[in-house]
């Protein structure tokens, strides 16, 4: 089936939902994968979306990637509905984070790279078999690994081939985080508690900055306008009175 979407206060769960097949991405998936995100991008009170999937116990995979056996006769069209996807993981409002609690291959390294951040389990590994299929990946998202991870560990990614384990994805960078496979979910909420305590208007405001700067774009006056409203904002008001204080400030997002 495909995905689903809850929300419990602040955070917002995006769960891959086809274990028996590991996960891997019909068409079907990637439609309401960009309809959820665009759900969470219209509620305010959301402002963690964290992207997981339900996995066997026996095999353990995130996602297999786009359904291979779904190419048909225009391979461009299927290529561009999961870009569509990934771009809209990167786009969206919230911090994003990927609770990778399988192996990952295939499309869905680039739905983990387009999110902020990504926390893994011991024992995982990621393939990316573009050019064992004869596939030059998409552009987008060979431009969001390099700004991601850097060159040298997307070549490494994309030009072998080969499986890379848990060790060398922290190594490489791709991991933020690796964790044994139950300490997953505290790990996750650890992170979603971190984001939760700041300030909403400057830290959604620092991912669109960090991202565009990452990808090379030129936007000078659309980052000083965001660091800009946050000059102003009852947020930043609030971060000096709490800090004078000694206690949690209270954000409110304006």
């Amino acid at each position: 089936t495909p995905p689903l979407l809850t929300v419990d206060g602040g955070v917002a769960t995006i769960t891959l939902n086809r274990p028996r097949h590991h996960n891997r991405l019909h068409d079907e998936d990637l439609r309401t994968l960009i309809g959820h995100v665009q759900a969470v991008d219209r509620d305010p009170v959301v402002r963690v979306l964290v992207l997981a999937a339900r996995v066997r116990s026996d095999a353990p995979v995130f996602s297999a990637g786009f359904h291979v056996g779904a190419f048909g006769d225009d391979a461009g069209a299927a290529v561009r509905a999961f870009a569509a996807a990934a771009d809209a993981v990167a786009a969206a409002r919230p911090v994003t984070m990927a609770a990778l609690n399988g192996s990952v291959y295939g499309g869905a390294t680039d739905l983990a790279l387009a999110c902020d951040f990504r926390l893994g389990v011991e024992g995982m590994e990621l393939r990316m078999p573009a050019a064992a299929l004869g596939l030059h990946y998409y552009p987008s998202g060979l431009r969001r690994a390099v700004a991601t991870i850097g060159l040298r560990a997307a070549r490494r990614l994309f030009l072998l081939g080969q499986p890379l384990d848990a060790a060398a994805l922290q190594a490489l960078g791709f991991l933020d985080e690796c964790v044994p496979a139950e300490d997953l979910p505290a790990a996750v909420r650890q992170r979603c508690e971190q984001v939760l305590a700041l300030a909403p208007l400057a830290v959604q405001g620092m991912k669109q900055t960090l991202q565009e700067m990452a990808l090379g774009e030129d936007q000078p006056a659309r980052w000083e306008a965001r660091a800009a409203a946050t000059y102003a904002s009852a947020d930043f008001a609030e971060g000096r009175a709490a800090f004078g204080q000694r206690r949690a400030p209270r954000f409110l997002g304006r």
